[in-house]
């Protein structure tokens, strides 16, 4: 992939995300600069996705830990567990607000 089409993709994750935390109506501030979009809860608890288009991965930041996930076919899987993007940040979104919440398509 070249990195044109890894910046478009990461885009579009990212309006998804932002999509999705505001269908759920979750008490939470998303801030999109650059590379990083950071999730901030009524909490405090923030949880970071960084998109990182030297290596072509997302990374997840989050009270649980630190992931990194590249593509494989058309998921996005972390390098250290196997675990898949959105069900990773959807466990990080949860614990940061409280609140029910899933990547519903």
């Amino acid at each position: 992939m070249t990195e044109s089409e890894f910046l478009q993709l990461s885009d579009d994750i990212f309006d998804r995300i932002e999509q999705a935390i505001d269908q759920h109506g979750l008490d939470a501030d998303t801030l999109r600069q650059g590379n990083v979009l950071e999730i901030e809860f009524d909490s405090g608890d923030k949880v970071i996705v960084n998109r990182h288009a030297a290596n072509q991965e997302m990374w997840i930041a989050a009270k649980s830990g630190g992931y990194h996930f590249s593509r494989r076919g058309e998921d996005w899987i972390a390098s250290r567990d196997g675990s898949e993007f959105y069900a990773t940040l959807a466990g990080a979104i949860r614990a940061g607000s409280g609140e029910a919440f899933d990547f519903a398509d």
